[in-house]
């Protein structure tokens, strides 16, 4: 059988998905992608720094990286004692992106089937091994000669064929933030702009930086500063925080808009009380701070049979790493060359299984050693980042 004749399924529509997707793609898989939400995805510019693994991605993807703005330049790692003042300051030019721009450039570069409001139900591999068959909410059905389980950290495809192997939560939440650049005030802007900036005390660490705005936008004055701040929170305080304005419990993520009127004072008053100035201006003025549970997921198999799980539905790594954009993309690259060198599939999977489970469980304990340094067994003197 070719690749030419090989179709391929794909649970999720996110970033995962779509980087498998463009994969299978360019191996020369037919590959459709069913996605389980019914609105346009989207995460409003919320900050991921740009790692190789993405702009090789697009590369292989189609896209002319060479004519795009794939992000805004960060010029230095500036870290801010809680006085204010600087502890340490380090050329480490580096570029942070946007989800939205990623997401909606590998939309546009994907060629193949993309379905929403397709809520997985049940997955079947005929007796042969060479099929696999998802069936959605709907009864539709859907038949391949893979199933990617690319539905990210509550992935039902995971639920379906590795069951209890849940994410774990890590103690602590991630407070996250978004800043028209014009409206950063007179201090935040003076101490955070054009840099990637850090502070850090016991049970507190904060990082920020510029990405793109609306549209993707880098050009000055139009992007958005970006906070993510960790902070500890027991399990009762968790479940609290994320019962939304409206009484619903959202469970490990809060969206944009979404958060109790309390909470969002909590915030402010903890930013006054553990925050150096620059950082202290810069939450105060985040009008609708979000927030997401940190938790950790690891497997011991990603494969089975013609069935496998990428990116965040196989491993969690904690954001400390910046990684986990960039392994779905990993997972994603190596899957494509594994395909497309050998012809069968099985025999593919095995070749590319090994590598991806080395990697997961690499940045598993890294991000678990820096997560828990950083927010349970830090000095607050010393340099972070």
């Amino acid at each position: 059988m070719t690749n030419q004749s090989k179709h391929a399924i794909v649970i999720g529509g996110s970033l995962g998905g779509l980087f498998a997707g463009t994969m299978l793609r360019r191996a020369g898989w037919t590959v459709d992608i069913y996605e389980r939400s019914a609105h346009d995805l989207d995460s409003r510019g919320g900050g991921i720094v740009l790692q190789p693994e993405v702009v090789e991605a697009f590369r292989r993807a189609g896209v002319d990286t060479a004519h795009m703005d794939l992000g805004v330049r960060s010029q230095h790692r500036v870290v801010y004692r809680r006085d204010g003042s600087v502890q340490s300051k380090q050329v480490a030019p580096q570029t942070q992106t946007s989800w939205s721009l990623i997401y909606n450039t590998l939309r546009d570069a994907f060629d193949g089937g993309y379905y929403q409001s397709k809520v997985l139900d049940h997955i079947d591999q005929d007796q042969s091994g060479k099929k696999v068959t998802a069936t959605f909410a709907d009864g539709s059905q859907a038949t391949g000669d893979l199933l990617v389980g690319a539905d990210g950290n509550g992935s039902t495809v995971r639920r379906l064929l590795w069951p209890g192997s849940d994410p774990t939560y890590a103690g602590y939440l991630a407070w996250r933030g978004l800043v028209p650049e014009s409206e950063m005030p007179e201090i935040a802007r003076d101490g955070l702009h054009g840099d990637f900036a850090f502070a850090n005390t016991t049970g507190s660490h904060i990082l920020g930086y510029l990405v793109p705005g609306e549209d993707a936008d880098t050009r000055p004055g139009h992007r958005l500063y970006n906070t993510v701040w960790y902070r500890v929170a027991d399990d009762e305080m968790l479940s609290d925080i994320m019962i939304d304005r409206d009484g619903r419990q959202r469970g490990f993520s809060m969206p944009e808009g979404k958060l109790a009127d309390r909470w969002k004072q909590h915030v402010q008053k903890d930013a006054e009380r553990l925050l150096p100035p620059p950082f202290k201006a810069i939450m105060q003025a985040t009008e609708e701070p979000f927030a997401q549970a940190i938790r950790d997921l690891t497997v011991d198999t990603m494969v089975k049979g013609r069935v496998i799980l990428l990116g965040d539905a196989a491993f969690i790594p904690r954001p400390h790493t910046a990684a986990s954009t960039s392994k779905a993309a990993a997972n994603a690259l190596m899957l494509g060359e594994a395909v497309a060198a050998f012809d069968d599939v099985d025999e593919a999977l095995a070749r590319w299984e090994p590598g991806q489970l080395m990697l997961g469980h690499q940045l598993y304990r890294q991000g678990s050693s820096v997560g828990d340094h950083l927010l349970f067994h830090s000095n607050p003197e010393r340099m972070v980042g």
